[in-house]
């Protein structure tokens, strides 16, 4: 079933919720700039394992309202708060991809992981997306203001440009054109401003350090968005985290070996 939940005034979030009557619940936040459906192989599967499986279209993204501001990390945990405390979540499984797994990581910090039991990291941008003079493992600043740019100057072109470079195994015409289309439903404005909020965002080397739930890093080693250091400095700097490295992903993980992404989570759920 499918619902909106109010955040703020004038500003409600499209939530997905499939099985609502299972008691193990795995909430997802979805990377930039896509949205909930990124993660239909996941929902096409876990639901029928006895999972429920909630969705998210952060603000700006997919059928969520699109204001003009809140685009920052500190807005989209809060965001998710208010989306938790709706449906009374407790003890769930909070997973997070790309922007959306730094979301979780800042939900866990700024909110003391309020109703999480485990955290899922799936190519996450932490602890930050470009290189900084201490953190030479990301993105160059360059790369970042050109995919800002060249939103603001022809998103279509942009989106495309990002898929092409998403997955590590060959995916179909058909497929790039569903994942091209997820990227087409977000605003412009939103679009450029999460990719702005990467250049902002330090906070997240030291929000590691307060999180004390158990934690599963899965990650590409083929990633060329998120690279795979990145998750290396995850693991170290989460106490009680697992790294799993994907020999076989680039940054669509969740598609490119969706089984094994499946089984690592389910068995990380159980654990």
């Amino acid at each position: 079933m499918g619902y909106f939940i109010e955040v703020e005034p004038n500003v409600n979030l499209y939530v997905e919720d499939v099985n609502p009557g299972s008691c193990k619940t795995i909430v997802f936040i979805h990377g930039w700039p896509a949205n909930h459906r990124m993660f239909e192989y996941q929902f096409d599967q876990l639901p029928a394992m006895g999972y429920r499986c909630i969705g998210i279209d952060l603000r700006g993204f997919g059928n969520s309202d699109k204001p003009w501001g809140g685009y920052d990390y500190d807005q989209s945990a809060d965001d998710i708060r208010c989306v938790v405390e709706a449906l009374g979540l407790e003890n769930f499984v909070l997973g997070g991809h790309s922007t959306g797994g730094g979301i979780a990581i800042r939900y866990m910090a700024r909110h003391n992981g309020y109703g999480v039991a485990k955290l899922a990291l799936f190519a996450a941008a932490a602890p930050s997306l470009i290189q900084r003079p201490y953190f030479p493992h990301g993105l160059r600043k360059e790369d970042v203001d050109k995919i800002i740019q060249d939103t603001l100057d022809d998103r279509p072109k942009m989106l495309r440009g990002f898929g092409d470079m998403f997955f590590f195994q060959l995916v179909s015409q058909p497929f790039s054109d569903w994942f091209f289309q997820l990227g087409l439903q977000a605003a412009g404005w939103s679009t450029a401003a999460v990719a702005n909020s990467w250049l902002d965002e330090e906070r997240l080397f030291s929000d590691l350090g307060t999180i004390c739930v158990p934690t599963l890093i899965l990650h590409g080693i083929h990633d060329k968005v998120c690279l795979f250091p990145l998750a290396i400095a995850q693991h170290e700097g989460i106490r009680n985290s697992k790294l799993v490295p994907f020999k076989y992903s680039g940054h669509g993980l969740f598609y490119d070996q969706r089984d094994k992404f499946n089984k690592e989570l389910v068995q990380f759920v159980e654990e």
